[in-house]
């Protein structure tokens, strides 16, 4: 017996897909849906639809009792996504097509596709870890501008200047924390979609991160220093991405490591380790380092090491803004111990 082309076609789909006549009987099964119901997909044709589809919802009740696909209007030619239950107890994304030669004849054939529930549950899981790492983040900031607000209203005529100034320099830096956390939010969702827009020009990346180190000293009694050659091309970037990047790696770094952070500028030449010509920004520090096993673990979202705190975002939009510049991120061991991590921006066609 020659194998049916419709058949193999199916079985090569990551859904399964369940076939049944206007008899209501079952056509085809694809091999996909065949594991997902735990049937042998030679033995179902021919048998009732109910008998081959066991899905049950959370009261026990079946599909297709609920969705009664042979009944109802003629205009009716579909049944929209629905979570239900596979007799093992693992959950599938169910829809159906309801066909009809016309709208006066009755159902012709119902085609109906299972669809694993681990991908949603995946999704679920990120939009529950978003929400408590937005809550926690936001706790914190929050409390503080709110605290200092209400005492200087409350007690604005009992403090000296110092400690005016002190509260509202608190608050100012509460505020920009805040102001941090939503765009990397906004920049996480970006992302995520491919929505992402950027303004890539010739940029000088000596400029953008001696900006971002001067930044971090003030803000840090670690020492933070610099190494740049003479002379490097102008690579082809979005100067704000660019420097949010430098600035999530330096910081990172300061946060997470010890000792010297050091930052080191280079020129790539093409035909090297990149495909063209490229600059490289090194940031190391003289911690602990990152095991070879999680380094892969550091570009997922909320990913987070040790109790320093931090959203667990910031490496995860480094590696999506740095590869949508077509540019590329690696994390290696430092030479004096610690962690390395590198990366390539290519440069502008004008260079």
């Amino acid at each position: 017996m020659s194998p049916d082309p419709a058949r193999a076609v199916l079985d090569d789909l990551p859904d399964g897909v369940v076939l049944a006549g206007g008899d209501g009987l079952v056509r085809l099964v694809s091999a996909p849906a065949a594991r997902m119901l735990g049937i042998d997909a030679d033995e179902a044709p021919g048998r009732p639809l109910p008998d081959v589809l066991r899905l049950q919802d959370r009261e026990g009740a079946s599909w297709c009792a609920c969705n009664t696909p042979y009944e109802g209007l003629a205009t009716r030619t579909a049944v929209p996504e629905q979570p239900w239950l596979l007799p093992d107890g693992s959950e599938v994304l169910v829809a159906a097509r309801i066909h009809r030669t016309s709208l006066r004849d009755p159902v012709d054939r119902v085609a109906v596709t299972l669809r694993s529930g681990r991908g949603r549950a995946r999704l679920d899981r990120e939009r529950s870890d978003l929400v408590a790492t937005v809550a926690h983040e936001l706790r914190s900031p929050l409390t503080g501008v709110k605290g200092f607000v209400q005492a200087l209203l409350n007690r604005w005529d009992k403090l000296n200047d110092d400690q005016k100034k002190l509260m509202l320099t608190t608050v100012s830096s509460d505020s920009d924390r805040l102001s941090r956390l939503i765009a990397e939010l906004l920049d996480v969702a970006r992302i995520d979609t491919g929505r992402l827009q950027l303004y890539p020009r010739p940029t000088d990346v000596a400029t953008i991160v001696g900006r971002v180190v001067t930044s971090v000293q003030a803000a840090t009694s670690r020492p933070v220093v610099l190494e740049e050659p003479g002379d490097l091309p102008d690579v082809l970037a979005d100067p704000d991405k660019l420097s949010q990047v430098v600035t999530n790696l330096v910081e990172n770094a300061v946060r997470h490591g010890d000792g010297t952070v050091r930052v080191h500028l280079e020129a790539v030449a093409p035909g090297a380790a990149e495909a063209g010509a490229a600059v490289r920004v090194t940031v190391d520090d003289e911690g602990e380092g990152i095991p070879e096993e999680l380094r892969r673990r550091v570009f997922t979202k909320f990913w987070k090491s040790g109790a320093r705190g931090g959203s667990g975002l910031g490496m995860y939009i480094v590696g999506g803004l740095t590869r949508a510049h077509g540019g590329s991120v690696t994390i290696t061991d430092a030479p004096g111990g610690g962690a390395r991590v590198q990366v390539t921006w290519p440069v502008g066609p004008e260079a």
